[in-house]
């Protein structure tokens, strides 16, 4: 420096010393300028200038920290927005003590109110514009709280846009390497094959319409019908032990299937010729079948009937000769009987008369028998029960059918009759 002074004063006198000395001495402050910027935190310092047209801080601005997984080219400085409208600046860009992420601290105007759960994103101005960082309460709509001095928001709430550069390499990759001559195929192929088939495609077309709307129909039982296999495959994982103990045990059954699978072939083939047999059987001997089930017809009526009184009944064939109730009457080596004897000479009378007439013919279907009455050999109705009295004679039916006087022609009168056949006289 001065060796360039005593040049200048060396300088002829015709010169312009003065304009060259100050010249001389604006470069020398810039290059200290310059050296001071050099020195340690000296860039930091030029980022730490303020610029012109910034954002207005405010006298009580709040400082907090966005944690970015990538700040790309984010520098100091840089524009802090709320809804595109700048409310601070980047102050410092660091790499996270993880090493594997970006820290920015943003200095705010105290006037802002955001939520403690904004989110932060990082954008760019324009196409080749300058990035800023853009901040915003939650995209749900649920803010709650508010930001303050010292927060952090944190890698889960910070997001970036696609970069111009990521957007042209993806372009380039697609048209250099990729599926672009495979899609001139691909729609080469589809005029081929759509040539010429414009009604079957209209077709098609009009098909799945319907299809869609028949579909659009049924919404509420096609909506059901998958809250039904929900509960199902609710059931089902709720009774996942269950079913792995049951498919654990069925191996061993399904092994010794596997192994008797011949047997069970034979089986089924017998069952085969079984029923093919059973089948020609009763196609020939369909009509007896038939004739034997309609002849129970009458059976099966009266056993139902019977109803209760058949069960009783069968209760004492066990106990034949003694009835159920014999304990009642046996005790020891004796036993208490109590008869009582119905001497009614009427339905004695009935009983030997019916007892001493001819086998009765039961109902049939050639209708010779009326429906409910059981007639004699003859056809004849039986007679009416005489009554003995003072002056009347018992009759009995003679071979004819004729009424005769009981005791005519067999005994002395009504009570000789009477008292012969008790005694079984003819």
């Amino acid at each position: 420096m001065t060796t360039t002074a005593r040049v200048m004063e060396r300088a002829p006198a015709g010169g312009r010393p003065g304009r060259v000395r100050r010249i001389v001495h604006l470069m020398l402050v810039s290059l200290l300028l310059l050296v001071a910027g050099c020195g340690d935190g000296g860039f930091s310092g030029l980022y730490g200038a303020p610029l012109p047209g910034g954002a207005d801080l405010g006298d009580r601005p709040y400082r907090i920290t966005v944690r970015f997984q990538d700040v790309l080219d984010l520098v100091p400085q840089a524009a802090v927005k709320v809804n595109d409208v700048a409310v601070g600046r980047v102050e410092r860009v660091r790499l996270a003590d993880d090493g594997t992420t970006a820290l920015a601290d943003l200095a705010v105007n105290g006037d802002i109110t955001l939520p403690a759960n904004a989110e932060a994103e990082l954008r760019q101005s324009s196409l080749l514009g300058e990035k800023f960082v853009e901040l915003r309460p939650p995209g749900d709509g649920g803010g709650r709280g508010a930001l303050d001095d010292g927060d952090v928001i944190p890698l889960d709430r910070t997001n970036r846009n696609p970069q111009v550069e990521e957007v042209l390499g993806a372009l380039s990759l697609l048209l250099n390497g990729g599926g672009v001559e495979q899609l001139r195929d691909i729609v080469g192929e589809l005029n081929n094959t759509l040539a010429g088939n414009e009604p079957e495609l209209k077709a098609l077309l009009t098909r799945v319409d319907e299809l869609a709307t028949t579909l659009d129909g049924q919404r509420g039982e096609i909506v059901r019908a998958i809250e039904g296999v929900h509960r199902l495959s609710g059931t089902l994982s709720k009774q996942r032990g269950h079913l792995a103990t049951a498919l654990d045990h069925l191996e061993p059954g399904l092994k010794v299937v596997s192994g008797q699978r011949e047997q069970l072939v034979g089986m089924l083939t017998s069952l085969r010729k079984l029923s093919g047999t059973g089948t020609r059987v009763v196609d020939a001997s369909k009509q007896s079948l038939v004739a034997n089930l309609k002849a129970l017809t009458p059976t099966l009526e009266k056993l139902a009937e019977a109803g209760a009184d058949l069960p009783q009944a069968m209760q004492l064939l066990p106990s034949y000769p003694i009835p159920v109730f014999g304990e009642s009457i046996m005790h020891g080596d004796y036993a208490n009987v109590s008869v009582r004897l119905d001497l009614q000479l009427d339905a004695i009378l009935e009983n030997i008369l019916n007892a001493r007439r001819p086998p009765v013919q039961l109902p049939h279907d050639d209708g010779t028998g009326a429906e409910g009455a059981i007639p004699f050999n003859d056809g004849t109705a039986p007679p009416p029960l005489p009554l003995p009295g003072a002056s009347q004679q018992l009759t009995a039916p003679q071979d004819g059918g004729e009424q005769a006087p009981v005791g005519h022609g067999r005994g002395d009168g009504g009570v000789g009759g009477l008292v012969g056949g008790l005694l079984g006289g003819g």
